[in-house]
C-alpha cells in the first residue's frame, strides 16, 4: 500500500482526544525581527489559553501541532507560525484556528511578511504617541540595556531614564495603542476585559523607558501600564479606581509597577480627590500596594500617637477585653484624615494597619504577639459573621468552586424557628470546623501581615539611612559653608 494512504488510514482510525491549548500554544516577546523564529527567545507565561478554544479548552483535529506566536514589543503586533504533522477527523472535528487566535489577538494578527515590516515601519510607533502625554515622574537606572533592545542601537552601557506618563484614552492614538496591548491584558491579567475608550473618565498611565539612539536622538520603549477610572463622589468629587496594571513579562520585579502605583497616588493629591480604589486586585497587586501604602503611613504623623497607643495596649493588656479590643482599632477621624490627606479609602488603610502595628512590635515579646493575633482574629469573625455572631446563630459553611482559591464560605444564619442541630444534620460541618476554617484565614491574613512587614521593614531601613546623610550633609553645610562652595 501507498506510504500516503497508509498515512491517511492510520489517522482515520485514531481516537481524537484534542490537545489543550495551553500545551501547544508558546508566546515569544520580541524586539526585532532577527529574533522571530528563534526558540530561545522570551517566552511568556499566560493566565490561561484554554478558555478561548471552546468550552473544554482542547483542539481538535492536528497531529503534533504546535503554534508559535511572536508578539513585537515595537509595535505590538502579532504573527502566528502554525505547523503540523497533519490533519484528520477523529469525531470531533477539526478546529479552525484562526478565530479563535483571532479572538485573542483582533487586528494586530498578521501576516509574517508584514509583520517583519513593521520593525522598520513602525520603528518609532511608541515615542511617537507617548511624547504628547503628560511626565509625572522620572527615574534613572545604570543597568545596561538589554542586548534585545536593538531597536535602538547605540545604547548599550548608557544610563536609562525612565518616565511615567499620563494620557487621556479617549485620544485616538492612544485609544488605539491600548487596543493593541488589550491582547497582553488576555493573556497575563486573570480575568480582563476591554475597557471603554470612548469614555472620557479614562486615563492611562505608562511606564517608559528612554534611550539614547545612535542617530543623537531618543527612543521609548514600553515597559507597562495601568488604566485608571473616574468615579464622580457625592457632592462635587471624584473617586480614581485602578482597573489594569500590567508591566511587560522581561522588566517586572525592577519596580516600575511600584512607580505607576506612585505616580497615581500623587495625582489622587495633587487634584485632591476623594479617594484610591482597586478594582479586583491579584494577590500580589494588593501585595505591593499594601507595601507603598505602609510606608506612606510610617512617615504620617497624625497617626503616631494612636499607633503608639494601640501597640502599648497590645504589650499590656489582654484584646479579649472589648475596652481593650477598641484601643487597637483605629479611631474614625483617624482614618478620615488618612483619606483626606493621602487618599487611602478605610478598608485599605486598617490592612495597613495591622501592618503598621506589625512592624512596631517586639516580635521576641509573646504577650503581645498574642494579643496581635487575637485582635486579627477577633476583627475576621466580626467582619464575616458580625458582632454577636455568637446570639443570632450565623453559621460559616465552606462550599466549593470552580477557581484556584484557597476556601470560599458563605454566612448562614437560619430563620425563625429553625433548629441548629437541623442545621447540623444538612449542613457538613460542626462549630469545630468552622473555627478552623476561621483559624485558618487568621493564619493567612498573619503572613500577609508578616510578609508585607518584613518589605516594607528592610526599605524603612533604607531610608533612614538616607535620611541621615541628608541630615549629616545638612548639618556639614551650615557649618562649612565655604569648603562645600569651593568643592561645588
Amino acid at each position: 500500500m501507498d506510504a500516503k494512504k497508509r498515512r491517511r488510514v492510520g489517522f482515520a482510525n485514531m481516537a481524537d482526544e484534542g490537545v489543550e491549548a495551553n500545551e501547544c500554544i508558546k508566546i515569544f516577546l520580541v524586539n526585532n525581527q532577527d529574533e522571530v523564529g528563534l526558540a530561545n527567545g522570551f517566552c511568556i507565561d499566560p493566565i490561561d489559553l484554554n478558555h478561548f478554544f471552546g468550552e473544554d479548552g482542547r483542539i481538535y483535529g492536528y497531529k503534533c501541532l504546535k503554534i508559535n506566536i511572536w508578539l513585537s514589543t515595537v509595535s505590538f503586533h502579532a504573527y502566528a507560525d502554525i505547523t503540523h504533522e497533519g490533519t484528520f477527523d477523529g469525531g470531533k472535528g477539526i478546529t479552525n484556528l484562526k478565530p479563535a487566535l483571532q479572538d485573542i489577538f483582533g487586528e494586530t494578527l498578521l501576516e509574517k511578511s508584514e509583520f517583519l515590516q513593521t520593525f522598520s515601519t513602525e520603528s518609532n510607533y511608541i515615542k511617537s504617541i507617548i511624547t504628547s502625554g503628560a511626565v509625572l515622574q522620572c527615574y534613572t537606572s545604570n543597568k545596561a540595556v538589554d542586548s534585545s533592545d536593538t531597536h535602538c542601537n547605540g545604547s548599550n552601557g548608557s544610563t536609562m531614564e525612565h518616565q511615567i506618563v499620563r494620557m487621556d484614552l479617549q485620544s485616538l492614538p492612544v485609544g488605539l495603542l491600548y487596543s493593541r496591548l488589550v491582547p497582553l491584558t488576555f493573556l497575563l491579567i486573570d480575568g480582563s476585559s476591554p475597557i471603554d475608550v470612548t469614555d472620557p473618565n479614562w486615563d492611562i498611565y505608562f511606564a517608559v523607558k528612554k534611550m539614547p539612539s545612535t542617530s543623537g536622538d531618543y527612543c521609548l520603549s514600553l515597559l507597562g501600564f495601568a488604566t485608571v477610572y473616574r468615579f464622580y463622589h457625592h457632592p462635587d468629587s471624584t473617586r480614581l479606581r485602578l482597573s489594569q496594571v500590567l508591566v511587560l513579562p522581561p522588566y517586572q520585579g525592577q519596580g516600575h509597577g511600584r512607580h505607576l502605583l506612585e505616580s497615581i497616588n500623587s495625582i489622587s493629591i495633587t487634584e485632591n480627590v476623594y479617594d484610591v480604589t482597586v478594582e479586583e486586585p491579584s494577590e500580589y497587586l494588593q501585595y505591593l500596594r499594601s507595601c507603598i501604602d505602609t510606608l506612606r503611613l510610617l512617615d504620617f504623623n497624625p497617626i503616631k500617637q494612636n499607633l503608639k497607643s494601640a501597640v502599648l495596649s497590645l504589650e499590656m493588656n489582654c484584646v479579649t477585653k472589648k475596652a481593650s479590643r477598641s484601643q487597637v482599632v483605629p479611631q474614625n477621624w483617624i482614618a478620615e484624615i488618612v483619606r483626606q490627606k493621602l487618599k487611602i479609602n478605610k478598608k485599605q488603610f486598617l490592612r495597613c494597619w495591622d501592618i503598621l502595628i506589625h512592624l512596631k512590635l517586639d516580635p521576641n515579646n509573646c504577650k503581645s504577639m498574642e494579643n496581635f493575633k487575637a485582635s486579627i482574629s477577633t476583627r475576621i469573625k466580626s467582619e464575616i459573621l458580625g458582632k454577636d455572631s455568637d446570639s443570632k446563630g450565623k453559621r460559616l459553611i465552606e462550599v466549593p468552586n470552580e477557581y484556584d482559591h484557597d476556601m470560599t464560605f458563605v454566612v448562614y444564619c437560619p430563620g425563625g424557628g429553625e433548629e441548629l442541630e437541623n442545621l447540623d444534620e444538612t449542613i457538613d460541618g460542626d462549630r469545630s470546623a468552622q473555627e478552623q476554617q476561621l483559624n485558618a484565614l487568621v493564619v493567612k491574613q498573619m503572613q500577609a501581615i508578616d510578609d508585607i512587614a518584613k518589605k516594607d521593614h528592610c526599605i524603612g531601613q533604607v531610608f533612614v539611612q538616607i535620611k541621615a546623610v541628608e541630615e549629616f550633609i545638612i548639618l556639614d553645610l551650615m557649618q562649612n559653608p565655604l569648603q562645600h562652595f569651593i568643592v561645588l
